[in-house]
């Protein structure tokens, strides 16, 4: 029999030395400490693995079912999951970092992925900023930098409210600063160099481990700000803003305010986290219940569903 069922997942959460407590406080999950900096919402990468909650694979991880069922994934290429969805709850800045590509990443660090990412800002105090980028002309420009520990020259802060979305190629120096609240969808990697860290010491009273070297090797030089547009359709009662569309997988924010037409399979298959609201989701004759916090894979098996409700969503899906 096909799977008609969504894959609502347990997510897992990491305690991070710059996280609070809004992942308990906003979305009621049940954080380990005081310091829960990120929920791996929907994840089959190692280091976290969402586990599924319902229908016939509850108790299984969402790698487990990925490796034994791919044709819930529409056959998707490739041996591992693809990507990975996390809301990150920074309460101080995290460190100045950036991710290798693919091949970077293949060849030094011996994993499928190297690491393209995007945010979009659920909520920040007032005058929160990130780290975006840094003004070295060339890689020798921005190696002398770092050896002189420049930082304020080097590094380019932006301020962030609610709502904006910004896109984080593989190569691009970063850092999300203390207050913000965070969707991030991301390659399936936990690969992370770290350029700066404040001179701050770890859980062990050691200042963190840098990645200097590497960091100079991936790092883009000179730094170019992706240019976006933003796809906005409105049907129904529902708005759907396409915020990215590139190689690796598509990001949009669904705004739905009452009931959404018919939307059909465009998808190998689609990935579901709840900002806000609540509501249902309609697939055949069955609704399914979501809320806010919640975090579902909707098989390739499942042509087409509706939703209904007060709801904010952010979907996206390999390409």
């Amino acid at each position: 029999m096909i799977n008609q069922t969504p894959l609502f997942l347990q997510p897992a959460l990491h305690e991070k030395i710059w996280g609070g407590t809004r992942l308990r406080d906003l979305f009621g999950y049940a954080i380990p400490s005081e310091k829960t900096g990120e929920c791996w919402g929907i994840s089959a990468h190692p280091n976290g693995p969402a586990i599924i909650k319902n229908g016939p694979f509850a108790g299984q991880t969402l790698a487990q079912v990925w490796q034994s069922n791919r044709e819930l994934f529409d056959n998707y290429k490739g041996e591992d999951f693809p990507l990975l969805t996390k809301i990150l709850d920074a309460r101080e800045d995290l460190s100045v970092q950036v991710h290798p590509d693919d091949v970077y990443a293949q060849q030094h660090e011996h994993v499928p992925f190297g690491k393209t990412e995007c945010w979009y800002i659920i909520d920040c105090d007032p005058g929160s900023e990130i780290v975006y980028g840094h003004t070295a002309a060339t890689r020798a420009d921005f190696r002398q930098a770092v050896a002189d520990k420049q930082w304020d020259h080097l590094l380019r802060r932006v301020k962030v409210k609610p709502g904006d979305f910004f896109y984080v190629p593989s190569g691009t120096i970063h850092a999300i600063c203390g207050g913000c609240l965070i969707l991030e969808t991301q390659q399936s990697s936990d690969t992370t160099y770290r350029v700066y860290d404040y001179d701050r010491p770890g859980t062990d009273g050691k200042p963190r481990e840098l990645h200097i070297e590497q960091s100079i090797d991936v790092a883009n030089c000179p730094h170019i700000d992706p240019k976006l547009t933003y796809h906005v359709r409105q049907e129904a009662e529902a708005k759907y803003t396409e915020l990215l569309r590139e190689d690796l997988f598509t990001v949009s924010h669904w705004e739905i305010r009452g009931a959404s037409s018919m939307i059909k399979k465009n998808w190998p298959f689609l990935m579901i986290s709840v900002l806000d609201g609540s509501g249902s989701l309609r697939i055949g004759a069955e609704d399914y219940s979501i809320k806010k916090g919640d975090h579902l894979v909707v098989p390739a098996t499942v042509e087409q569903f509706s939703l209904a409700g007060e709801l904010d969503l952010i979907v996206s899906n390999p390409v």
